[in-house]
């Protein structure tokens, strides 16, 4: 604590610095004991992630014979018991419509993102062995729903042999519903007044919105610039990204001159057919569109002007898709193909109820790689891709 920097010494006014030990710290300019927005209590409990103030009648009385420059160790009273996070609050309970299992009522979600899980990690409120429970009951959710995708992050502070040792044996997913992205990211938070590091899930949350967007579900949300970011916790090379990227972990590295970038755009599947987030999220995205599509044939009857029907209401949709460049092929009949019609929807099919349609679709994968040749040659040179 010592006097606000160019404020008259008689104002009262002051700047406090909190630090939590080898963690994150706060500071406030300009406060004081007195009524008002300025006051330090208001300022700290409104923004503070670390202390509490109370009493403050008892702190106005101490300082009001002037300020003392110094710092000042706090510890833990003994019958306050230090907070923690119950891995069954956050998982929740789909009946009780509790934690995140209550998202189970919702069908529109797209993403499950719990950033604060490794926030409250690195500050003591949950062990790993919770955070892994957590992170495993997402994943769980999202593979149950089979809409919407898990966006994970690694604790605080890890290397890339760390990094890959979380990925490959501390939770050791295996899911197509599920993404990792490792290093934690730079950005200023106003609350405190600096720059601090934060968990990439909630921003890349909002970049895959951005990237659905302006380029479409089926582009991967990859080689794109995380905005506002101004660093990241440790610098990535070449070489840990070739390292963590076969195995799922999706890299964040700064480029000179092309801002902070995301660049990995894999799942956590073993897969080959779900590698990439963007093919996952389409087939999501598809499988949505058509049945909200096709909810007007429900109690239609079943025959084949119905399934004629239904074969030009779909082929419509995805001509448009293979226009947009989100399909593969020079022609939509490589692009596509939708079957209904007698020989799927058999009489059995129709006796209970059903209408059958069979769809294939050909998704544009993500070029992860441009490779060039180079050859050197009396003559000069050649390079061809």
């Amino acid at each position: 604590m010592e006097p606000a920097a160019g404020a008259d010494p008689d104002s009262g006014k002051f700047d406090v610095t909190i630090s939590a030990q080898d963690g994150p710290s706060e500071t406030y300019h300009s406060v004081t004991t007195g009524a008002g927005s300025s006051n330090i209590a208001t300022a700290v409990n409104t923004r503070s992630r670390l202390v509490t103030i109370e009493g403050l009648d008892v702190a106005a009385d101490v300082l009001k014979d002037g300020l003392a420059t110094g710092a000042v160790s706090l510890a833990i009273p003994s019958d306050v018991a230090v907070p923690t996070v119950a891995t069954e609050s956050v998982v929740g309970d789909p009946a009780k419509r509790t934690g995140f299992a209550s998202f189970e009522a919702i069908e529109e979600i797209t993403m499950i993102v719990a950033p604060d899980l490794m926030t409250a990690h690195r500050q003591g409120l949950i062990d790993t062995e919770g955070v892994v429970a957590v992170q495993t009951a997402m994943v769980s959710h999202c593979e149950l729903m089979g809409n919407r995708m898990a966006i994970l992050d690694t604790p605080a502070g890890l290397n890339a042999q760390q990094a890959s040792e979380w990925r490959e044996t501390t939770t050791n997913f295996d899911s197509k519903f599920a993404v990792l992205y490792w290093p934690w990211i730079q950005m200023f938070d106003p609350t405190v007044g600096h720059d601090v590091y934060f968990p990439p899930s909630g921003h890349l949350s909002g970049l895959w919105s951005r990237n659905d967007d302006t380029r479409g579900v089926f582009k991967a949300p990859a080689n794109e610039v995380i905005q506002g970011a101004t660093g990241l916790e440790l610098a990535v090379t070449r070489g840990e990204m070739d390292m963590l990227n076969p195995m799922g972990v999706n890299s964040i590295k700064s480029f000179p001159g092309r801002g902070i970038r995301v660049w990995g755009g894999r799942t956590l599947s073993s897969d080959a057919e779900w590698r990439y987030v963007n093919v996952r999220r389409y087939f999501n995205y598809l499988e949505e569109s058509i049945l909200q599509g096709t909810q007007w044939c429900v109690f239609e009857p079943n025959d084949e002007r119905l399934w004629g029907r239904i074969r030009r209401t779909i082929s419509a949709f995805l001509v448009n898709e293979w226009r947009s460049g989100a399909l593969f092929g020079e022609k939509a009949g490589q692009a596509f193909f939708v079957k209904c019609d007698g020989e799927n929807n058999t009489a059995e099919s129709i006796d209970a109820g059903m209408v059958i349609v069979e769809i294939g679709v050909a998704p544009v994968k993500p070029a992860e790689f441009v490779i060039f040749r180079l050859a050197q040659f009396s003559g000069g040179a050649s390079i061809s891709d």
